[in-house]
This record gives structure tokens, sequence and C-alpha cells, in this order.
């Protein structure tokens, strides 16, 4: 840690994104957080949200680039996702315009690549247009699934593995890409040092030299199946309607509980989709970072994390 760098400013600091860029951070960061959080060294938390015009400027003053990883990936309605993703990004825009901050790094997802699938795609995209738009220096990331310890988004998926079972949701053949949560903290820490430019850029795991077009849900099941020492993973095809009827039935009991679906219908849209493969990013950035984690070292590590939690 050299304290005598100016600070990075970074939003969704305290999730499970942000968490791992605060732990590998190598200079001073300024944090946004709703709550009181507890002392952690090179941090300076700032109280307030993304509504909040003071916090956000108190957390842009001085700061040598804008990590914006804060974002909503569940909501009840458009709004929500709006509220989140679009109007937050704006304000964090113009909160390091004000001050002056010199480089804009903005996480998106690959649903933006497909914005008229869901919601949360469309939100995520039209904050990127935001961004896109904006004089900074910036640069856009479009993550695929991350993955890693203490992410609970795919926690369902080791259970199920670990009675021998996968699941395949929409067409046979779909491809997807993934990304350790370290491998992607790493990367929005270099990014905000230099690199390229008024880019969006779709990064992944580099598919282990083994699959450079991604991976179909059948390697994802086993590679968490051999983390978890099961030899075979049978794969549970899920149709695009299946999903849509499970969306509907989840929708209902979150609704009479008083929560948000885990799989609501406009994720189910999403998971449908049959190419969720990231393109071009990881060889933009070869000069200043490149993905360490495979997959089997990721699940294994994953694995031992859940365990340690008794999430398993």
């Amino acid at each position: 840690m050299n304290p005598d760098l100016p600070p990075l400013a970074v939003t969704g600091a305290t999730g499970f994104v942000g968490r791992r860029v605060l732990a590998l951070a190598s200079r001073p960061v300024r944090a946004l957080t709703r709550r009181p959080q507890p002392p952690q060294p090179g941090v300076e938390w700032v109280l307030g949200d993304l509504t909040d015009t003071h916090a956000l400027a108190r957390l842009c003053d001085g700061a040598a680039a804008v990590l914006h990883i804060a974002g909503v990936v569940n909501a009840a309605d458009e709004a929500g996702f709006i509220a989140g993703n679009v109007t937050g990004t704006a304000n964090m825009l113009a909160a390091a315009t004000a001050a002056g901050v010199p480089r804009f790094v903005h996480v998106s997802s690959l649903a933006a690549r497909v914005p008229e699938l869901s919601m949360y795609g469309a939100s995520k995209a039209q904050g990127d247009a935001l961004v896109s738009a904006s004089p900074f220096d910036w640069i856009i990331v479009r993550p695929p699934g991350v993955y890693g310890p203490g992410d609970s988004e795919m926690r369902d998926l080791f259970r199920l593995a670990r009675f021998g079972l996968g699941l395949a949701p929409g067409r046979p053949g779909a491809r997807i890409s993934l990304i350790h949560v370290d491998d992607l903290a790493r990367a929005l820490l270099a990014l905000a040092s230099g690199g390229p430019s008024r880019e969006i850029l779709e990064i992944d795991d580099g598919s282990g030299g083994y699959a450079p077009e991604g991976y179909v849900h059948a390697d994802h099941a086993a590679a968490i199946g051999r983390a978890l020492g099961r030899s075979k993973i049978r794969m549970i095809p899920i149709s695009n309607r299946l999903l849509g009827r499970a969306a509907g039935i989840a929708t209902l009991i979150a609704s009479l509980r008083g929560t948000l679906p885990t799989l609501s219908r406009d994720r189910a849209f999403y998971l449908a989709h049959p190419d969720w493969v990231a393109r071009g990013g990881n060889a933009r950035l070869a000069g200043i970072w490149q993905p360490q984690i495979g997959l089997d070292e990721g699940m294994a590590d994953t694995v031992r994390d859940y365990r340690a939690r008794g999430w398993l």
C-alpha cells in the first residue's frame, strides 16, 4: 500500500466485487457505504448512497479515478433498475465531473449487449450510454458470470451439484463465459491506472485455453462437481417455457413473502439467451492484465469458502 498516492473513489465497495477490490488495492481507497463499516487499513469510508450529492462530492474529491461498481441486479420493476443503474450512474458522472476526476472505470454487464432481453440489461445499456457520451477518459468493463468466495448468486448450483445434478437453461449448446472475482478486481484496479480508453471491454477467465468460445453449462457444472469430489454430473435441461414457469412461481412466492425472487421473469429471459461469451477484452488488456485463475482452481477456491461459511 502506497499511502502517498491519491485515492481511488469506489462505489459498490461493500458488495461481492467491491470487497475484493478493496482487499487487493495497493493504493488508498475512498469507498461509499450506506451503513457504518468497521475500520479497514487503507480505506476511508464515506457514508451515503448514489442519491446523496454531498457524499458523492466527498467521495470524488481529489480522487485519481472512479471505480463505479455499484449497480442493481434485481428489482421489483423497471423503475428500480433505472434508479440504480441509470440515475445512479448519472449522479456519479456529475460528481466526478465537478471534482475533475481524470478517469472513470464503469462496471457494466454482458447483459447490456442485448438490452431488449431484460429490464436489467436495458438499464445497464442506458448507463453505458451515459458514460460513453461523457468527456472522461472512460472505460466500460462488461464482465460475464462472476463467481468466487462470498458469492451467493451461484450458491444453489453448488448445492445441486452435491447431489450430482446440474442445470442447463435455454437452448442446447448455449455458451457462457465466467471470471473469478479476484481476476475481475485486478482488472479494474489495473484500468484505474491506465490502459485502453473510451472502449467497451468484455473480459473473462480465458476459458482455460480449452474453450475459446466459452463454456457450455455442462462444463461449468462439471467443474463444480470436480471441486466437490463428484466424478459425474447429470445435466437437467430447462426449456425456455419451463424457465418462464419457474420464474412465475418464484415471483408469486416472493410477493407473498414481501421479497424479491431469486429467479424473476426478467432474469429468466436473460438466462435463456444462448450466447453470453465475452470476446476481445482480454487481448486489449494484455499489456496490463491477464486472468490468473482457471476454472478448476476457482471452483475449488469457492468450495473451500462455502464450506468454511457453512453454505455447503
